[in-house]
């Protein structure tokens, strides 16, 4: 009998082990997910894991309420707690630090003020503010918040969104086509569900270029392009000055700048980048089909 099990044993297949410990299953849950934009499915997470389907589900639960996850018909994203432990900045250090030479020069070119912000559900979060003494006249501030529809850097990023997830995300801002925002920054505020996507689909017609003219802050005109990633937008670039200020010309600055940040953080970007022109070249040259 002893041969016969151990032969039994042999040819069975083996059987992954799950982790003891409910801490130890929590861990492999919030490992799967590589980095701040990352967005899963339960299937995505119980494949990930290598967790039952049913587990899995349970724990996410748990995660969702204790804000370490956020959940939403588009799948589980890291939530605030999570974030969280990268400092004070809300976990955004890395973009923070892969900006500020690019925020700085920006700055210097133009005399106007620079913003860099992340999306926050329905909200722009301001991680960093540099300009001169025009600065004082933009009520924005480092650690602030905004409604991103009312910015030229949350629309820059609700633009690479999924239609469906960006109207997900202001939802409580703008709940249905006709409904008028409760209480809009000013008279120029978007205050409708279509509205906002006729708008978003400009920002992608112009390839990512948004702007802002009096929407959040009166007198305040803002032009802003989005920092992406491999799974899309994780910060945006504004420049800001006055009602006066020619956007279009400083505009190419600004998608220059976003670019340059979306380098820093993804390297791999820019030779994806050099092989598409690669295959591209053929098509260049005089007479070719």
């Amino acid at each position: 009998m002893t041969a016969l099990h151990a032969e039994q044993e042999a040819a069975a297949p083996a059987r992954r082990e799950l982790p003891p410990s409910m801490v130890e299953r929590m861990t492999l849950i919030l490992d799967a997910f590589t980095g701040r934009s990352t967005r899963l499915t339960l299937e995505d997470v119980a494949r990930r894991t290598h967790l039952p389907r049913s587990t899995a589900h349970r724990i996410l639960d748990q995660l969702v309420r204790l804000n370490w996850l956020d959940h939403t018909s588009f799948g589980y994203s890291l939530g605030k707690r999570a974030l969280g432990l990268g400092g004070r900045d809300g976990g955004h250090g890395e973009i923070r630090e892969a900006a500020a030479p690019v925020l700085h020069n920006l700055q210097i070119r133009t005399g106007m003020v620079v913003h860099l912000a992340v999306l926050d559900g329905a909200e722009v979060f301001y991680l960093d503010k540099a300009g001169g003494r025009f600065a004082l006249s933009v009520p924005s501030r480092v650690g602030g918040r905004a409604p991103a529809h009312c910015t030229a850097l949350g629309k820059a990023i609700l633009a690479w969104l999924e239609p469906e997830q960006a109207e997900v995300l202001v939802d409580g801002h703008i709940n249905r086509p006709t409904s008028r925002l409760p209480s809009p920054l000013t008279g120029r505020a978007i205050g409708d569900i279509g509205t906002l996507h006729q708008e978003l689909n400009r920002i992608r017609r112009r390839r990512g270029l948004a702007f802002e003219r009096g929407e959040c802050f009166p007198g305040i005109s803002c032009v802003a392009a989005a920092v992406r990633g491999h799974e899309g937008p994780v910060a945006s670039i504004s420049l800001a000055g006055d009602d006066r200020t020619p956007l279009e010309k400083v505009a190419p600055l600004v998608v220059e700048a976003a670019r340059q940040v979306s380098l820093a953080l993804f390297p791999d970007l820019g030779a994806q980048d050099r092989s598409r022109a690669v295959h591209r070249v053929p098509d260049m040259v005089p007479g070719a089909r």
